[in-house]
């Protein structure tokens, strides 16, 4: 374990497909305890970076290393005892829509424990509480809004109690109070069980309320252009390009006012 407080080290990260390099060189630690967030507009490569995090893709170039051993260089049990340890939320939830939402929080302790049915359920019952969906474990997917079905996929991330979560757009296609809802729910999950969460996103509102850190991606240069608190970037950063990302445009000064950034 590292004892400078780093969860997470992405090295010398090159992401490819085939001859075309999406995004070179990312550097950045992650650290124990914190919300980190990955923004940048559309074609950035965030989720692909995310996919290269969690064992999806291999790097074309460099290593991603937890609590500093090499994701990459472990062979594949090795990869997968370590994923043991996260929980990943993909866009919209990805339920299974032939499953209630208590099969779906069920799937992970099928596959990594050896529990018998009572205990899964009892576990099942827990993590869907913990979401604000007690009651609902025998609906399906259908029967439920937008965000009960992200609330859902967050239950089934968090059924093996991992160390790291990983979110994917938690808030892609949620009215700004439900998104708001999330956001909230995102740093109870931090506070209240001491979790490291990586949280893909481009959502202004949710970059602000939730990150204690972040990387700011740009497709234009495939380069990572900055790491740090949003709001600290906003004050301080004299780079065009993401300054006009953390304003949309908008006059800087009156983003500051509105995000709360002194």
């Amino acid at each position: 374990m590292n004892t400078d407080g780093t969860k997470i080290e992405i090295r010398d990260l090159t992401m490819a497909y085939g001859s075309y390099v999406v995004m070179r060189d990312i550097n950045a630690r992650i650290r124990r305890g914190s919300v980190f967030v990955i923004m940048g507009n559309s074609g950035s490569g965030k989720s692909t970076l995310l996919r290269h995090m969690i064992g999806l893709l291999p790097p074309a170039h460099g290593d991603v290393l937890y609590d500093g051993n090499s994701f990459w260089g472990m062979d594949e049990e090795g990869r997968r005892t370590q994923l043991r340890k996260c929980g990943v939320l993909f866009q919209g939830g990805a339920l299974w829509s032939s499953m209630t939402l208590a099969e779906n929080v069920d799937l992970p302790l099928i596959e990594y424990t050896d529990w018998s049915a009572n205990e899964r359920q009892d576990i099942v019952r827990l993590k869907l509480a913990l979401v604000g969906l007690n009651g609902f474990e025998d609906y399906y997917p259908a029967e439920i809004s937008g965000g009960m079905r992200t609330r859902a996929g967050l239950a089934r991330a968090m059924a093996l109690d991992p160390e790291i979560l990983f979110f994917d757009e938690p808030s892609a296609g949620l009215d700004p109070i439900t998104s708001r809802n999330l956001d909230q729910l995102i740093l109870q999950l931090r506070d209240g069980l001491g979790a490291t969460i990586v949280v893909v996103t481009h959502e202004l509102a949710s970059i602000f309320m939730i990150a204690d850190d972040s990387i700011f991606l740009d497709a234009d240069t495939r380069t990572m252009r900055a790491q740090g608190n949003p709001k600290e970037l906003l004050k301080h950063s004299t780079d065009p390009k993401l300054k006009a990302f953390l304003t949309r445009g908008e006059n800087s000064a009156a983003t500051e006012a509105h995000q709360g950034v002194s």
